[in-house]
């Protein structure tokens, strides 16, 4: 042993470099800014106060962060903010209209698809950009038609929520909700 590992390094850590955004975020638009290490989950959280995306896993493997960004599914845990400066984000607070909650909300009230709640915004962004993916035909990897458009049945909603984990175990009543909704 040579004693480095307990020396105090000499370099002190860099200032963070920041940068000033206007994110647009369920239909308005914020100034804010951000350190360019930070995460769309923390921006939403921590400087938008918008609580309702959850930090679970904060390393993209749970799915209870997913936000939709110009329409397709990310996890706001892996995603920085000044990458989607120029895209609409969209959380569980903005599914909803004028009051009205989202079609695929009411499912998952009707279907009993959550318990604890906690990946439920997460499950309802990825199911509203899984079902804009599936109505552009784009194929998983359970379609067996790579050139049609795919038919939502159960193997095909599983496979395509497959990244959004529920600890309660309420797959079933998500599975239905997204079938009520899905054309």
């Amino acid at each position: 042993m040579n004693g480095q590992a307990n020396t105090p390094r000499d370099d002190p850590t860099p200032a963070p470099i920041t940068v000033e955004l206007r994110l647009t975020v369920n239909d308005a638009t914020y100034p804010v800014t951000v350190d360019t290490r930070e995460t769309l989950l923390d921006t939403l959280r921590e400087r938008l106060g918008l609580t309702g995306t959850k930090k679970g896993c904060d390393h993209g493997q749970c799915g209870a962060c997913t936000v939709l960004a110009g329409g397709q599914r990310v996890v706001s845990c892996l995603t920085l903010t000044v990458g989607v400066d120029d895209r609409a984000i969209t959380t569980v607070e903005g599914l909803a209209r004028d009051g009205v909650p989202h079609p695929l909300q009411q499912a998952f009230v009707r279907h009993d698809a959550l318990q604890c709640g906690y990946c439920t915004p997460g499950q309802l962004c990825s199911a509203v950009g899984m079902l804009a993916e599936a109505a552009d035909g784009r194929p998983s990897a359970v379609s067996e038609d790579l050139t049609a458009v795919p038919v939502l049945d159960d193997a095909e909603i599983r496979e395509r929520m497959s990244g959004n984990l529920c600890r309660c175990g309420a797959y079933p009543g998500i599975v239905a909700a997204i079938r009520q909704v899905a054309p």
